[in-house]
């Protein structure tokens, strides 16, 4: 090579390196662009013998400084920290939507203690309007607090479908332009030509595709990448698959590719990742909690309020709401039991009791075939089934009906076996206060007259035949007293009369009039209507008739027993609660939510914290320092100088030979 060739390929080195090096200063402050470096490599000298001097500069390549392992571990973490800081502003809003942590008196929880606090109020006044209206208005207070919830809960659902369905787009977008680069890349590598800053625009791409959704990527010869997310390969070289948002049967947010039908509900990173951790399981099960608090609530006020009466007194009619089956298993709340109606005569105060079996076989397994058992066997009572599946319920004229568990004031004639010559008359009064149906039978001890005979008692057992009480009616009781059966709420009184030994008489006591859950499970006599958050709301009958509000258990009287039964549902632990009552289920939700988000901030403050680290060490190896750029530009300055010097030496020292020729 002569001194020229030695003179130019310096030269041309140096106008690289200025090249190379403008453009890394030109870029110093465009995100995702890495710092490139000239390689120079000296030329080889191709002589065989004798001394051979240098013979120039060759301009290998211009190369991006760049640690690849560093790129894909923040790709990885800048993922991660799109999920949770996704899921950190759900999370925020579910907490203020609760609005329990922040504000006292106000949310689900203080809503709860006021209608049940109107509860114990109604209690000490059952009949009274003004208690009656209080506790109408906080329960709807209640509701309205429940179905505001559940508002947000669905429309947060929604708007996590709809924003999945946007990001998918840019998702499909974004890969779009990285198979497009691809293209590119190859075209001008397979040319020989330097794409560096093509590399870094799709490296850039994809970085912002991470922040979407978790991605990896894999290279291959030429500078091309395949880009996958959860195993679903996204990017193939020059071509790209697009993306779509699906939802699963059971209502699952998911991802599948255009024209597969397996959809991906699992899939981490980016805030498609946090969308369907949110849809799926945060919101969801928040969701599920909140419908499942509504309708314990709605189940255990119900099943106690359908058996009383409120001050507007027993019933001539009822109509209950739509069902979407008449098949009593499909309805909720159903079980094989018993309903039991009283009928009163309005005329003569004659109460008749009828036990209705439900879901006992298979003549009585729907509501046409309850509602035909209650007009063929319920004196006064006819019974029908609407085109919506409602039960209707309707007493003759002159006639009442009602759901109470009040003992019956008299035994039925077939349940006395008395065989003295003067029987006594028998009643009862009182509620049962026991937990479960039972009957007590009443065996008379010793033979005489009531109240003269010493001794002479009444021995009560319950059904599992241990001994309840001991009653003496004999010498000191006066005939017609009433007495009270042990602690169980019932009390018997017996006429004058005699009775003989082994006389007995029995009493059916019931703590629970509807066993089988039809009442609350078709809509009758309900305090509440609906089934889940959104959907909770005071009964209209209620709403119309304040003296509706089912406080009594006893006919006619201002009794406050069902009010009282009502109003001990605030700590009553329930089964579908896992054993919770409902105000410790809904702080255990609160607390949930709270725990939640608390560690998201944490989860989140730490990304944070490894991603600025990780973008410290990868600013120092592919960031841009202007004063190390600036201080390379003089080298190579004074290289172009010295290489022009040297020409030019060269040059005259030609001309100098020239002369002398």
């Amino acid at each position: 090579m002569s001194s020229y060739d030695v003179a130019l390929s310096g030269i041309h080195a140096a106008q690289t390196a200025f090249d190379v090096i403008g453009n890394n200063i030109a870029n110093a402050a465009t995100e995702g662009y890495h710092r490139q470096k000239l390689v120079l490599t000296p030329v080889v000298s191709s002589g065989s013998s004798g001394v051979t001097p240098g013979q120039g500069v060759s301009v290998e390549s211009v190369t991006r400084q760049i640690d690849t392992l560093m790129e894909q571990e923040i790709l990885r973490q800048r993922a991660l920290l799109g999920q949770a800081d996704r899921e950190s502003v759900t999370l925020n809003t579910l907490e203020s939507a609760l609005g329990e942590l922040s504000t006292e008196g106000i949310g689900l929880n203080a809503a709860m203690d006021a209608m049940f606090n109107a509860l114990d109020d109604l209690s000490l006044h059952p009949w009274d309007n003004v208690y009656q209206n209080q506790m109408v208005s906080e329960a709807e207070a209640l509701t309205s607090q429940f179905r505001s919830l559940g508002e947000t809960l669905t429309a947060i659902e929604d708007n996590t479908r709809l924003e999945a369905v946007s990001s998918i787009e840019r998702v499909n977008a974004l890969a779009l332009q990285v198979a497009e680069m691809n293209t590119e890349i190859t075209r001008l590598s397979a040319g020989g030509k330097e794409a560096n800053n093509l590399i870094d625009q799709r490296d850039q791409t994809i970085s912002e595709l991470s922040k979407l959704i978790g991605v990896s990527i894999q290279r291959r010869d030429n500078n091309v990448v395949d880009v996958n997310i959860g195993g679903i390969p996204l990017v193939m070289g020059g071509a790209n698959r697009d993306l779509a948002v699906s939802m699963t049967q059971d209502q699952n947010l998911g991802i599948v590719i255009v024209g597969s039908s397996v959809v991906n509900t699992s899939l981490q990173g980016g805030s498609i990742g946090a969308l369907l951790s949110l849809r799926n399981t945060i919101v969801k099960d928040l969701h599920t909690d909140l419908d499942d608090l509504a309708a314990a609530m709605i189940q255990t006020i119900n099943d106690y309020h359908v058996q009383g009466v409120g001050s507007s007194g027993s019933f001539s009619d009822l109509t209950g709401w739509g069902n979407n089956s008449e098949t009593l298993s499909d309805l909720t709340g159903m079980t094989a039991g018993y309903t039991y109606i009283r009928v009163t005569n309005t005329a003569s105060g004659d109460v008749t009791r009828t036990r209705v079996p439900v879901m006992q076989d298979a003549s009585s397994d729907t509501l046409t075939e309850v509602a035909q058992y209650i007009t063929d066997n319920v004196a006064n009572l006819t019974a029908s089934v609407g085109g919506s599946n409602q039960l209707y319920l309707s007493a003759t004229s002159g006639y009442t009906f009602d759901f109470m568990p009040q003992v019956l004031s008299e035994p039925d004639s077939g349940d006395i076996s008395f065989s003295g010559s003067s029987d006594p008359a028998v009643s009862f009064a009182g509620v049962y206060t026991g937990t479960d149906n039972d009957t007590y039978t009443l065996t008379v001890a010793g033979t005489g007259n009531v109240g003269v005979e010493d001794p002479l008692t009444l021995t009560v057992t319950d059904g599992n035949s241990e001994t309840v009480a001991i009653l003496n009616i004999g010498s000191g009781y006066a005939a017609g007293d009433m007495l009270e059966i042990g602690e169980t709420g019932v009390k018997v009184a017996l006429g004058t009369g005699d009775l003989v030994a082994g006389d007995s008489f029995s009493l059916e006591v019931l703590a629970d009039s509807d066993t089988s859950g039809l009442l609350s499970a078709t809509g009758l006599n309900v305090f509440f209507i609906g089934t889940s958050a959104i959907d909770m709301a005071v009964s209209s009958a209620i709403q119309e008739d304040l003296g509706r509000v089912a406080s009594s258990l006893v006919a006619g009287e201002a009794d406050n027993a069902n009010a009282v039964r009502m109003a001990s549902l605030r700590n009553q632990t329930i089964t579908s609660l896992g054993g919770l009552s409902c105000g410790q289920f809904y702080r255990r939700i609160v607390a949930n939510v709270g725990q939640d988000l608390s560690l998201k901030e944490v989860r989140k403050s730490n990304l944070e914290d490894i991603l600025q680290n990780l973008n410290n060490q990868q600013s120092e190896v592919s960031g841009v320092d202007i004063n190390n750029e600036a201080a390379q530009l003089l080298v190579f300055e004074q290289m172009f100088q010295a290489m022009a010097k040297y020409m030019s030496t060269v040059q005259t020292s030609i001309e100098s030979l020239m002369a002398f020729l």
